[in-house]
């Protein structure tokens, strides 16, 4: 987060300047410009007068040493029809590592100033031109490292996902308006509103947080890939599983034990989803030094694990230790391990012995091509399956929206429980508003300058 964060009201008073494209060698850059001097910081620059939305080409000269800096097409933005709502200016330049400085440079010495982390994208939400989740939903899609991810960032920047939370919000206000109703009529035996029309409002809206609640952990799953470790004794065909997933050659491949010493990372993409892929040393009690110490990581790695694939070569009955492995795993969330029986076309297709009954157990041949197919399928399943299967439901992604969403649940439950009680309506129903709060915050209909600092430092300069 910025140690000296812009206050909104030099955010209103002042023009930000930043580069919007990404560093480094290539044909073009955007500086991009937005505040109630961005025309004047036009003129300063030398640049031709431009009617709205048309691109001008021009010489963009420095304000003050009266110099040309680069040869430049600028296009004017009125607000409050731009992206941040506000006055905006963005002038293409040649790309690389300095022509895009001097440009800047130039810009901020015609009066505009230097933007912070985020800061076009906050002034957009404070100007009411996105809401919060849209905001983070930008972030996400230049984040996006997979086709679902980026589906679920563009759903949500197109307000699907806010049109959900809205709707579940709307419902919550209706059962606010039946209870100031029955409040307000106490000498009716039942009240004017059947009970039953009450309870069954609070149902619905449990049944419809509970239901986005599912998908919460595959969701947040789409931003960074779900962490899949290979493991297994050395010599198992970890390596060239893993290498067999990603496409091409990234771990090394032999026929001595303890190959790998350390974990190898890979980002792949299964069926659109995201996996982060990690090969790690193989796991056994007497080792070198420095091979204990790959051990030690490969040991960190499966703590943290969603998915574990645990590879046993099929020609063997599988070992007491391997056995154990599983039965750890299984005991908790046979969900999260997989058994793969390696080399299969090196044994005849042989695989003496189950490793367990709990765990998913599947023949596969990394040379041969056999059972990887039915691998990625697997691992699509046992990850994703609730995403795949219920496309209708909007996806959160982000621990933030599940803490709102959470809240919002527990005061509805707690709702609930005071009617059940026979609580007075008046106490009953300060749950209900505490539960509209929660998903006001999730909106951004109500934010602290904390809550927005902490969503927008995550933004790169020129967003």
């Amino acid at each position: 987060m910025n140690e000296h964060p812009v206050s909104a009201d030099m955010a209103e008073r002042s023009t930000i300047a930043a580069i919007s494209t990404a560093p480094g060698r290539g044909a073009l850059a955007v500086v991009r410009v937005s505040g109630p001097d961005s025309l004047l910081v036009a003129r300063r620059l030398g640049l031709p007068e431009a009617t709205a939305r048309i691109a001008r080409r021009g010489t963009l000269r420095h304000p003050t040493m009266d110099r040309p800096v680069d040869d430049v097409v600028a296009v004017r933005f009125p607000g409050p029809a731009s992206y941040t709502g506000e006055d905006m200016l963005e002038i293409s330049c040649h790309g690389g590592s300095l022509t895009p400085q001097l440009v800047l440079e130039a810009v901020c010495a015609a009066g505009a100033r230097l933007a912070e982390p985020g800061e076009f994208t906050r002034r957009a939400f404070l100007n009411g031109k996105v809401d919060l989740m849209q905001a983070e939903a930008i972030l996400d899609l230049i984040d996006a490292r997979s086709p679902a991810m980026h589906r679920a960032a563009l759903f949500q920047l197109e307000r699907g996902l806010s049109r959900r939370i809205e709707q579940l919000r709307e419902g919550l206000l209706d059962l606010q308006g039946l209870l100031a109703y029955d409040i307000d009529f106490p000498e009716e035996d039942d009240g004017p509103v059947p009970a039953s029309r009450i309870d069954e409002g609070a149902e619905r809206l449990t049944r419809g947080l509970s239901r986005m609640l599912a998908l919460a952990p595959e969701g947040e799953l789409l931003r960074d890939g779900a962490l899949t470790v290979i493991a297994g004794r050395p010599n198992a065909g970890k390596s060239s599983i893993f290498n067999a997933l990603v496409g091409f050659e990234r771990a090394i491949v032999a026929d001595q034990p303890g190959t790998t010493r350390d974990a190898i990372e890979a980002n792949i993409s299964l069926g659109g989803y995201p996996f982060r892929l990690v090969d790690t040393a193989g796991l056994r009690e007497e080792a070198e030094q420095i091979e204990e110490l790959g051990i030690q990581v490969a040991r960190g790695y499966l703590q943290r694990a969603d998915l574990v694939l645990l590879c046993v070569e099929g020609g063997r009955a599988p070992g007491e230790d391997e056995v154990e492995f599983v039965r750890g795993f299984t005991e908790r969330d046979a969900a999260r391990v997989v058994v793969l029986r390696t080399k299969m076309d090196a044994c005849g297709g042989r695989a003496p012995g189950l490793v367990s009954e709990d765990a998913t157990e599947l023949p596969v041949s990394a040379h041969a091509g056999d059972g990887l197919p039915e691998l990625r399928a697997v691992l699509l399943e046992k990850v994703y399956a609730g995403i795949r299967r219920d496309e209708e439901t909007p996806v959160v992604t982000r621990a933030r929206h599940i803490e709102c969403l959470v809240r919002a649940r527990q005061d509805v439950g707690a709702f609930q429980a005071a009617r059940v009680q026979g609580l007075p309506p008046e106490i009953a129903g300060t749950h209900i508003q505490d539960a509209t709060h929660a998903l006001e915050d999730l909106l951004g209909a109500v934010s602290t300058e904390d809550v927005l600092d902490r969503v927008f430092s995550a933004f790169c300069v020129g967003k």
